[in-house]
């Protein structure tokens, strides 16, 4: 009985996949691109059923098309936000910068556009569970490849060095940091740094992310933790260790 209690302790927890879509088979090429041990896969097709199957479920992440037959994908989402912060990747065949937008300001946290490519998608899930993670336990530091970020002293560190930065740098990496994977618009970046009098001025937010980048980036004119997203936003890429 014992050596039976220490085997099922020792197997690693599933994330519960919702994937919202009337398509079928996204369910079908999502069971190739997420690994089995890793992933337990949940589907339904309309947004109704989707917020009946989320109360029961309470899936780790979401993946959901924003073209659904009974309603909105958009309704969908503030549907969710009014309870939970899991996280929500857009999948759908809509590039239009607007509808991106719309969605990442009501709280979807990252997109990927139809057809995706595998190994993107499941680097963004993985990088949006970890997000989550960070969430739920309240972290004092936050680290992504040779960045540090301690919150209690607030310093910064790259490669153990002590990154010199002003409180408004400090507190936009920060904010990156601590959504580190999503896809950030501008409007939310303003918005939650700056407050509502810069919630529309994107050349103010890159002039600061440009700042940012020279302090550290190896090369600032080809980023790699903090990449943009023309006409979108800015992304705090997960860099491995």
């Amino acid at each position: 009985m014992n050596f039976i209690f220490i085997c099922e302790c020792m197997v690693q927890k599933k994330n519960t996949v919702l994937i919202i879509d009337h398509e079928i088979e996204t369910k079908k090429i999502l069971g190739v691109v997420l690994p089995e041990n890793e992933f337990n896969i949940e589907s339904c097709h309309t947004g109704k059923e989707a917020l009946r199957m989320f109360v029961t479920l309470k899936p780790d992440i979401v993946l959901l098309d924003l073209n659904l037959p009974d309603m909105n994908g958009n309704e969908v989402i503030s549907a969710l936000r009014e309870w939970s912060h899991v996280p929500i990747i857009i999948i759908t065949t809509r590039a239009a910068n607007k509808d991106v937008i719309v969605a990442l300001d009501l709280g979807a946290d990252d997109y990927v556009i139809k057809p995706f490519h595998a190994e993107i998608l499941y680097s963004r899930i993985k990088s949006n569970l970890r997000k989550s993670a960070i969430f739920e336990t309240g972290e004092s530091e936050l680290i992504n490849g040779l960045l540090r970020m301690d919150l209690s002293r607030h310093e910064v560190f790259l490669n153990d060095k002590l990154v010199a930065l002003t409180p408004k740098e400090y507190n936009l990496l920060r904010f990156l940091m601590t959504h580190c994977g999503k896809m950030l618009t501008h409007k939310q970046i303003l918005h939650q740094v700056w407050g509502t009098s810069h919630a529309d001025d994107a050349q103010y937010l890159r002039v600061f992310i440009g700042q940012i980048r020279k302090k550290i980036e190896t090369d600032p004119s080809n980023p790699t933790y903090i990449t943009t997203e023309s006409g979108v936003g800015y992304r705090m890429e997960f860099i491995a260790a």
